[in-house]
């Protein structure tokens, strides 16, 4: 059938086809993330951005160095990228994450860890080999957070149980060598991670939690233009006060904008100041009497 003039162009409709059936294959182990963020909302040491930078460049310009400039004979390392994101809760890792995987064009699926693992001998590394075949097939990036549980370091087999599982880390090294996607390991707890995925990763990024400067900026980032305020909001000031991380500032500008709606009011510093305080009793960091712990 002929396409129309104005059409959509052919080659994107088949990419979108490919990409569906894709998606398909990968659903029952992984769900696509879908983020609305834009680097805006995303306060960084500058040295880190120019890692982030770098990480895009090389998702990027892949083909040019292993083919063209004849590194994939030379180099005995795998032609995809797999970078591990590290660092305390809250600090940003999924979120840029999902930002790398926009910036290249690629669809964001979160790897279902409790989908993926089974008791059944052989049934995680059949899991995990659809995923990463799927993930080849359709130009999907895979996201695996929480990756401490799943690329652990390998123990002393004591048990058929640890014969088991470190079969499964030996998979995962394999498959790691052989892929030629992108991947994104998160993790809380880096030292759990087994050494050998370390030395097979092509970058390795920290996430610190941002200090008082940034911690201002990202308070601003999360108010919209479009709330109504009443009074200065100081930013500064709730930077200062309480030393949270990205995850949790914006989850407090959220409440804030929510206790605000409530009280068919205009945001103020105290709903900011009462979101924060609601956040740390959830935390477990304030006492029975209302005060930081």
């Amino acid at each position: 059938r002929r396409l129309d003039r104005g059409a959509a162009d052919p080659t994107a409709i088949v990419d979108a086809v490919i990409r569906q059936h894709v998606a398909a294959r990968v659903g029952h182990a992984a769900t696509r993330v879908t983020r609305l963020a834009t680097w805006d909302q995303v306060s960084l040491p500058e040295d880190m951005l120019d890692s982030l930078r770098e990480l895009i460049g090389r998702a990027r310009h892949g083909r040019t160095v292993f083919d063209d400039w004849g590194y994939d004979h030379r180099i005995a390392t795998a032609r995809g990228l797999t970078a591990l994101f590290y660092g305390p809760p809250g600090t940003g890792k999924t979120l840029v994450a999902s930002l790398i995987a926009r910036e290249l064009g690629l669809e964001l699926y979160r790897v279902d860890l409790a989908k993926v693992m089974s008791k059944w001998v052989g049934e995680t590394e059949k899991n995990l080999g659809e995923v990463f075949d799927a993930a080849e097939d359709g130009r999907l990036m895979l996201l695996f957070d929480e990756a401490d549980s799943l690329f652990a370091k390998r123990s002393e087999v004591k048990s058929s149980n640890d014969r088991y599982a470190n079969l499964e880390v030996n998979y995962l090294l394999q498959r790691l060598d052989a892929f030629e996607g992108v991947a994104i390991l998160t993790t809380n707890l880096e030292g759990s991670i087994d050494p050998a995925f370390k030395r097979r990763l092509s970058m390795r990024l920290y996430f610190p939690v941002p200090d008082e400067e940034l911690r201002a900026q990202l308070w601003a980032a999360h108010i919209t233009p479009q709330i109504p305020t009443a009074g200065r909001l100081d930013f500064a000031a709730l930077a200062r006060r309480f030393p949270l991380s990205g995850g949790y500032i914006r989850n407090s500008a959220l409440r804030a904008a929510f206790l605000a709606a409530q009280e068919k009011s205009a945001l103020t510093q105290a709903h900011l100041e009462r979101a924060v305080l609601l956040e740390y009793r959830e935390l477990g960091k304030l006492a029975d009497d209302g005060r930081l712990d």
